[in-house]
């Protein structure tokens, strides 16, 4: 099974495709920032891992793009409270 993954603009979510059904974590843009608002993990796929494989691409597509992340989505706080090598890319108050 091929898993894809992307920036939907459109619809203003990181989406990852598994089998047809897509998880995804909405977020805000604004110039060289984004917000992380909210993660949604199918039930029929939640238990395997699609929410850690999710929250790293999107927090990799973050760095990628260079921009300063704000964090309101319990599940990605969860996700860097674990993987602190990704604290680098929250804004500063």
């Amino acid at each position: 099974m091929t898993d894809n993954f992307r920036d939907n603009e459109d619809r203003h979510r990181f989406e990852l495709d598994v089998g047809g059904k897509i998880a995804f974590v909405a977020y805000r843009k604004s110039p060289g920032a984004i917000t992380l608002v909210h993660t949604v993990v199918p039930p029929e796929l939640g238990g395997q891992g699609i929410g850690s494989r999710l929250g790293r691409a999107t927090l990799d597509a973050v760095r990628a793009q260079g921009l300063k992340l704000t964090v309101e989505c319990k599940f990605i706080r969860g996700f860097m409270d674990k993987h602190p090598e990704y604290n680098d890319l929250l804004a500063t108050s």
